[in-house]
């Protein structure tokens, strides 16, 4: 891994991105917590599984379409990286008018009635994969941790720690959001993890855009 110095601060930003983007309460995250609070720790862990290895797969999927992409086409960087600083900028808005708002979280259990552990897990993962926001979300963060003419491992490493991170956040909601304690802790923090959100977010969105490699 020769010249990590010249790509770690991208993967730490990268990594910086995804843990900010799961403290967000998304589809996925409310489904986890509503899980393991209305059927049990471990129906919630296996659920936090599932969305953990859809999280892994869409981060596959767009390593591997945009290296496919600027094999082809090298200028394409450019307009990953602009399409990637908007988005970002889209979700700094979204999570600073989240701040404001006086909206806690829904949390609640799964239609369709109870299911196996591994009903769960498949559940976790069709509700990552069937999220249109997965997708545009692991463009953005792609981008940031990759530069021009950036070695493989580099993406190896940025997808590969985010699923370990994936799976630790993912569990840990499932384990701590077990009881309804948590949820009324986690709701009166939630403008506070918006507005950081949002100025992340912003910050990031703005170096992607003004970023020349």
């Amino acid at each position: 891994m020769e010249n990590l110095t010249i790509y770690l601060p991208g993967i730490l930003l990268a990594y910086s991105a995804f843990l900010l983007a799961i403290a967000s309460p998304g589809p996925n995250i409310l489904a986890v917590i509503g899980t393991s609070m209305s059927v049990g720790r471990s129906s919630g862990m296996a659920l936090a599984l599932g969305v953990a290895t859809g999280s892994f797969t869409w981060a596959l999927l767009t390593v591997f379409g945009l290296s496919a992409i600027l094999a082809t086409y090298a200028s394409a960087l450019l307009a990953i990286k602009i399409f990637g600083g908007l988005y970002l900028l889209w979700l700094a808005y979204k999570s600073l008018r989240s701040a404001t708002s006086s909206h806690d979280i829904e949390a609640t259990e799964l239609a369709g009635g109870r299911r196996t552990p591994l009903g769960y897990l498949k559940r976790g993962y069709i509700i990552q994969m069937t999220n249109p926001k997965a997708a545009l979300a692991w463009i953005a963060i792609i981008s940031l941790g990759l530069k021009q003419g950036a070695p493989i491992w580099v993406a190896a490493v940025i997808v590969i720690g985010t699923f370990v991170l994936s799976i630790a956040i993912h569990l840990m909601y499932a384990a701590l959001f077990s009881t309804p304690v948590m949820v009324r802790l986690y709701g009166r923090s939630r403008r506070i993890i918006q507005g950081v959100l949002g100025t992340f977010f912003a910050l990031a969105g703005l170096r992607l855009l003004t970023s020349r490699g």
